[in-house]
């Protein structure tokens, strides 16, 4: 069934092409939730609200872009509104790859676990970098995330928030500059 079918058959209250939407992108979803909000147990949740509110405005939806696009316009507004609505501080996924190089977390973690001794230090800049990724704008720390964890394109990216794909860009490079920056004058002072 086509995204065009299964949007026409909600908007009749079709359940069944509900589940079906929801089988389809559940994981895209909760992915997104998961990288803003960084807790499974909130990601399901606001990924419920993210459901609950297409279902709701599926007669919204006009096809000016990809089904996926708009997904996931609403799961990062419903996922910034999570975190400004609960005043929590999100804790993002760690970016050591985007600074140390490295391949996985498990990778990471298989380090963590042969050298018990570095525990200690990997903790402490995590804790850094979550650090660095706080003091980002919301659009930048946004941009970032969808670019870098979700693995979206400029273009990609400018459809969900509505912005230039130059915007984009600009945003991602003030993003990384701050982030280095903050890196860097940390570890200088301490």
């Amino acid at each position: 069934m086509t995204d065009k079918e299964l949007i026409r058959q909600i908007n009749n209250k079709n359940e069944s092409a509900f589940k079906i939407l929801v089988d389809k992108y559940q994981e895209l979803v909760l992915n997104v939730c998961n990288n803003f909000l960084h807790n499974k147990e909130d990601a399901y949740d606001v990924s419920q609200e993210v459901f609950i509110e297409i279902y709701k405005s599926s007669h919204k939806f006009k096809f000016k872009s990809k089904l996926s696009t708009w997904i996931y316009r609403i799961s990062v507004n419903k996922s910034l509104n999570y975190i400004r609505n609960n005043k929590k501080r999100s804790i993002l996924k760690s970016i050591e790859s985007v600074f140390f190089d490295v391949d996985t977390e498990q990778s990471v973690y298989s380090k963590i676990v042969s050298e018990p001794s570095k525990n200690l230090e990997y903790n402490e800049s995590k804790d850094i970098l979550r650090k660095a990724l706080n003091t980002l704008a919301k659009n930048q720390k946004t941009v970032f995330i969808l670019n870098k964890y979700e693995d979206l394109s400029y273009s990609e990216i400018s459809e969900i928030l509505n912005i230039s794909v130059s915007n984009v860009g600009v945003l991602l490079i003030r993003a990384k500059k701050k982030l280095q920056k903050y890196v860097i004058d940390y570890y200088k002072n301490n």
